[in-house]
């Protein structure tokens, strides 16, 4: 535990100006990011005493051993700063709102030549309209069901797209009238488009102005008798009206807003957000998190803000945020907010009226979620704390091993052999500590040599960023003194390797001959999942029903899922392998352009410098460069179909996506089979 004041400015060194502060531990990793009107006030509130400081407020501060800062123009960048540094650093005594899950939208792929609607989930792209976030998938799914007769907008992956497209065949939907079907050509690409756009429309909420069109189409039909047509105009009517009923009018007025509430206790706060568009609730979400810092309801919201909004640009940001309290100052978030949206946003607390009672319901959402959340946790709480335990009992440790690494390595039939490094802490994988390794000391298949190479790489990194040396030659991460990679500063409590004695036996002579002497090592062997200490003859058995022993096997099968996904991309990655990749300056845009003009690299070999000018976008002298390193390149082995025996002469088309070892699909000659061997 450090003493605040072994490390406090002296005075006057802070300036009186706006700022970002950063706490920093004795392993240099930011433990809190703060900004601040006036640094120097801000500080000094930090170092006071002791005694009168927030508990959590004194547990961080004596958790840190420095702190320093940077001082910026104004407030609004103040703020733009310390969300950057919170996203970057993760630092665990900062308010991070996390989902519980990842919350699914409604998208149209307006980038594409032919617009697809579909659900997605996680990061927003580019050229895509975005309509939720929904609650459930299924929710979404009911209404695109009832838009598509209306709006029979292409729903299909692009493989079934292209097999309709081939085959001249389209898919069920387009039989059923759910599907315009622009892949057999029954629509032109500007009228399926124009579909997509109407369907967006809709989404956005402009559905009265194309309600009373079909309408006034079903009128003229009947007027001219034309029955049958006026019938499928009624029935379009009736299912836009249900669709439109799953989102009820909560707003007049056609008003865009989001509305957020917070609920909270002395540990944690739960947050609800309700997207309101065009008067209707069009999404939902929540977030729970820890009140690791001495933080307000105002603060609070100001960190959701962030959460929200940070990538957020244009219409994602509405005109109007309703919220419980207000940041304190509100201006510059209220500028932010503007300078996000490219124009005025309001931010205020609802006083009265539809709006105050709409955010009485997402206050009750918040509270719910709170209580659920707190109920679901006391038990994983109570789960994780007890495997720990039995952990600790079982392989004599001093205390729980609150961080564990596990170690595996994967490879086929000693080919691409990678390792992978996974992390639990507290009992929960902390995925952005996960490093995966190759191995580049030896070739060939050796699971304990290969076990010695990654534990002695491993720590030797760790040896160096604890002394702040910098000598070890591969050391490229302790370059940064700012601390931003620092991916092997922390040491874990235990080491599981998956594996028997041998391996275990070579993780400890790795942490021997660097010294090392205070981190436990165990190995988890699959068979009969006995846990291996180091010189010890005989395993440790744990209960079946062990909660030690799950916990164990998760960490095991996560290292293991996690090199075997490097191997697979590693092994992928050779097969995809062009004599193109090595032609300098090509990028993947001009390959791609060579290979669809010439159909393949065997084609492109023999063309002339004449021919490969004739290709968008590649001039004489890059033409040259190609042939050059076409004719240096020793021609591709030619693939063989495993199923038949033929030879397949012309699969060098060197394009990404080829695949080896499917049935049935040629193999390149000397390529280990897939089907023959077994990934470990």
């Amino acid at each position: 535990m450090a003493d605040p004041s072994s490390y406090r400015p002296r005075p006057g060194e802070i300036p009186d100006s706006p700022g970002v502060y950063k706490f920093r531990d004795e392993h240099r990793r930011v433990i809190y990011v703060g900004k601040a009107k006036s640094l120097r006030q801000r500080l000094a509130n930090y170092f006071q005493d002791l005694a009168g400081l927030h508990p959590r407020t004194r547990t961080m501060v004596t958790t840190a051993a420095s702190v320093e800062w940077t001082v910026v123009s104004t407030e609004v960048e103040a703020l733009q700063l310390e969300y950057s540094w919170i996203k970057e650093y993760d630092p665990r005594f900062n308010v991070k709102y996390r989902d519980d899950k990842s919350y699914p939208y409604l998208a149209v792929t307006m980038n594409e030549e032919y617009p697809r609607v579909q659900v997605m989930r996680g990061h927003k792209k580019k050229g895509v309209r975005y309509f939720g976030p929904y609650g459930h998938a299924w929710a979404i799914r009911d209404t695109v069901d009832l838009l598509l007769r209306v709006f029979p907008v292409r729903t299909c992956s692009a493989g079934v797209f292209k097999n309709a497209t081939r085959t001249g065949r389209p898919c069920l939907l387009g039989y059923i009238g759910k599907c315009s079907a622009p892949c057999v050509g029954r629509v032109s690409e500007e009228e399926h488009r124009e579909l997509a756009e109407e369907f967006s429309d809709f989404m956005a909420g402009r559905t009265g102005t194309y309600i009373r069109r079909l309408e006034q189409r079903m009128t003229e039909a009947a007027e001219e008798m034309e029955y049958e047509r006026a019938a499928r105009l009624r029935d379009d009517i009736e299912a836009l009206r249900k669709a439109m009923e799953k989102s009820a009018v909560v707003l007049a007025d056609a008003t865009d807003a989001d509305l957020i509430a917070v609920a909270e206790d002395e540990l944690e706060a739960a947050v609800q957000i309700f997207h309101v568009r065009g008067g209707r609730v069009r999404g939902q979400r929540g977030w729970v998190t820890d009140k690791v810092e001495d933080v307000t309801t105002a603060a609070l919201v100001e960190h959701a803000l962030q959460q929200l909004y940070g990538e957020e640009t244009g219409d994602s940001v509405p005109k109007e945020v309703l919220v419980p309290a207000l940041p304190d100052p509100v201006e510059p978030v209220q500028q932010w907010l503007t300078d996000r949206r490219g124009s005025n946003v309001s931010l205020r607390i609802p006083q009265r009226g539809d709006k105050k009672s709409l955010m009485e319901t997402v206050a009750r959402n918040a509270q719910q979620s709170l209580i659920l959340h707190k109920t679901k946790r006391a038990s994983d709480l109570t789960t994780r704390s007890r495997a720990l335990e039995e952990i600790s009992e079982a392989l004599d440790l001093d205390s729980a091993p609150l961080r564990i690494e596990c170690y595996d390595i994967s490879h086929l039939q000693g080919d691409d052999v990678v390792a992978s490094m996974v992390v639990f802490e507290d009992g929960l994988s902390r995925k952005s500590e996960y490093r995966r390794f190759q191995i580049k000391g030896f070739e060939g298949q050796d699971d304990v040599r290969s076990m010695h190479e990654v534990i002695t790489r491993r720590f030797r990194r760790y040896l160096a960023e604890k002394e702040k040396t910098g000598e070890w030659a591969d050391g490229d991460e302790l370059k940064d003194e700012e601390g931003r990679p620092k991916r092997f500063a922390y040491p874990p409590q235990l080491v599981v390797v998956d594996g028997g004695q041998p391996q275990v036996a070579a993780a400890k002579k790795a942490l021997d001959e660097l010294g090392i002497d205070d981190i436990a090592v165990c190995g988890l062997a699959k068979r009969l999942e006995e846990v291996w200490l180091p010189d010890e003859d005989d395993p440790v058995v744990l209960p079946r029903t062990s909660e030690g022993l799950y916990l164990l096997q998760r960490v095991r099968d996560e290292a293991h899922r996690f090199a075997i996904t490097y191997q697979r991309a590693k092994r992928a990655k050779r097969f995809r392998a062009s004599p193109l990749d090595d032609v300098p300056g090509l990028g993947e845009t001009r390959k791609q352009a060579l290979i669809k003009h010439f159909g393949s690299v065997k084609k492109l070999r023999s063309a002339t410098i004449d021919q490969i000018c004739e290709v968008p976008g590649i001039g004489r002298k890059t033409a040259e460069t190609i042939a050059v390193a076409l004719a240096q390149a020793a021609p591709a082995a030619p693939a063989v179909n495993t199923a038949t025996g033929e030879i397949m002469d012309d699969m060098e088309d060197g394009t990404p996506g080829t695949t080896a070892g499917a049935p049935g699909e040629p193999v390149p000659a000397g390529a280990p089979d897939e089907r023959r061997g077994q990934e470990t």
